[in-house]
């Protein structure tokens, strides 16, 4: 069982920064690949970033590419997602979630891949 806590939301202006961190506890991270999803108002939840196992393969949902970046610290069980060039259409609740894997290499853009979420973390970027 692994329990997943995020932290670092928050508000911001427009091309403001924010970093998110999820901190993991009951198992190290080391054996997980990591995302994180967000979830806007009336919206389903959507892939944002994955890092592989590894930590040397990383995936972005297209609208976020070159502005977010997803990092693991695996000695610390945190995983981070650094947000630079926000925008209003970034507000939403963040998640962070786990998948199980024996594969170093691998990620996972797909919810249901996961085994493990967090509570979320509050997003706010206004114009």
């Amino acid at each position: 069982q692994v329990q997943l806590v995020e932290s670092g939301g928050g508000s911001v202006q427009a091309g403001g920064s924010l970093r998110l961190s999820c901190a993991a506890s009951g198992r190290t991270v080391s054996r997980y690949a990591m995302g994180w999803f967000r979830q806007a108002p009336g919206k389903e939840r959507e892939f944002v970033a994955v890092v592989s196992r590894s930590g040397g393969n990383t995936y972005y949902r297209d609208s976020v590419k070159g502005r977010f970046t997803i990092s693991r610290d695996d000695a610390k069980d945190t995983v981070y997602l650094q947000m630079s060039s926000l925008k209003p259409e970034d507000t939403a609740i963040y998640y962070c979630a786990a998948k199980y894997t024996w594969d170093f290499g691998s990620y996972y853009s797909r919810a249901v891949d996961y085994n493990y979420w967090g509570q979320g973390t509050q997003v706010t970027v206004s114009s």
